[in-house]
């Protein structure tokens, strides 16, 4: 009984337009616009040619293209509309056959819910418009006709959803090499830090003079807790290691990185952000190593700028590109979720947005703490 009040009553929050055109949609909203305005005059010539103006023409011509209104905020609500309209034409109007008008009109709403929603609401919407259908052109070819176009969408939007759920399984798995990959690179911060801690407790009785006994055994202590500490994160990295990974012996990059980075792609950079924690620049790297990546995979040609600023609250880490080519698509990284993990692992924030101007900008937010 849920999904008959959803398919009815229920407000519907589905917004598959925006989701499908993506930062075209504005040309699909015109398209759809376009397409219901130019259905609801011809119903309403139709109307007027053949039942003379009596007045109802303009109640017509709203029912139809506000069909089409609602389409871009929801074909559920966009169908519930169609299936009033379909219900005054017949009642008010008496309409006996369905007009071709009214097939353009109604079908479209149908299918798209067929592609996009569950299989109860497909299910039940299929049902009530079978039953309008039957009802009052009293021919099973109209029916026929629904059923067909309903059975073929569910099942195209069935495997766009099963790829989808692929697509999403695949990005959590991303997630996960992405967050070992973070561990890994952290792992090196904080080995170097604790051989500093190591090896400064056994210089300590060198370096400082007039140390008691108590003091030396205490920076020994210190100096072997420390080395343990490292052996076990050795262990744990080889937990997190995959089968066949190598161990990468390059020097992890920071801020300094970034403007050689930015001239090896052609791109402008500016940099401003001494003092910054080996962790946080790199952090800081990955961003704008990543952002560029994807600028010249998905805007190829597009000017790209880099801005990197260190204030008194913490660091600013934006990538700017402007509308650029085809995409070339491919590409084997994690995108936008690994640069949300290594960001969110300081505690900052990210985001990742079109432009006005038709481009993309990433701007990530990284706190220093203390």
């Amino acid at each position: 009984m849920r999904t008959l009040l959803q398919v009815v009553l229920l407000p519907d929050r589905t917004r598959v337009f925006a989701q499908l055109f993506g930062r075209y949609r504005r040309f699909g909203y015109a398209a759809i616009g376009i397409y219901g305005f130019v259905v609801a005059i011809v119903g309403a010539t139709e109307f007027v040619k053949y039942d003379g103006p009596d007045g109802l023409w303009p109640v017509l011509f709203l029912l139809t293209a506000g069909t089409y209104a609602l389409m871009m905020r929801s074909p559920l609500d966009a169908w519930r509309l169609a299936f009033v309209a379909f219900v005054f034409e017949h009642l008010v109007i008496d309409y006996t056959p369905v007009a071709t008008w009214q097939w353009l009109a109604v079908l479209p709403s149908l299918a798209f819910v067929a592609l996009f929603y569950s299989r109860g609401v497909v299910g039940w919407v299929t049902g009530l418009s079978a039953v309008l259908l039957v009802w009052w052109p009293g021919e099973l070819q109209p029916l026929l006709f629904a059923l067909v176009i309903a059975v073929v969408g569910y099942l195209v939007g069935a495997r766009g959803r099963a790829e989808q759920r692929v697509e999403e399984e695949r990005a959590a798995k991303g997630a996960l090499v992405e967050r070992a990959r973070i561990a890994r690179e952290m792992h090196d911060i904080v080995a170097h830090h604790m051989s500093n801690v190591v090896v400064r407790c056994e210089t300590a009785p060198y370096r400082i003079s007039g140390l008691s006994e108590d003091a030396r055994r205490e920076f020994g202590e210190v100096g072997e807790a420390a080395r343990s500490a490292i052996t076990d994160m050795q262990r744990l990295l080889g937990v997190l290691r995959a089968n066949g990974d190598v161990a990468d012996r390059e020097p992890l990059p920071g801020i300094e990185q970034i403007p050689g980075l930015a001239r090896k792609s052609g791109v402008v950079a500016e940099v401003d952000a001494d003092g910054v924690p080996e962790a946080v620049g790199l952090t800081a790297f990955r961003v704008v190593q990543e952002a560029i990546t994807n600028a010249q995979r998905h805007a190829p040609g597009a000017d790209v700028a880099v801005r990197v600023v260190r204030d008194v609250g913490g660091l600013d880490v934006s990538v700017r590109n402007t509308a650029g080519g085809a995409s070339l698509g491919g590409g084997g990284g994690h995108g936008l979720a690994g640069m949300r993990e290594r960001v969110g692992v300081h505690g900052g924030s990210l985001e990742a947005h079109g432009t006005e101007d038709g481009g993309f900008l990433v701007h990530a937010r990284i706190p220093l703490g203390g």
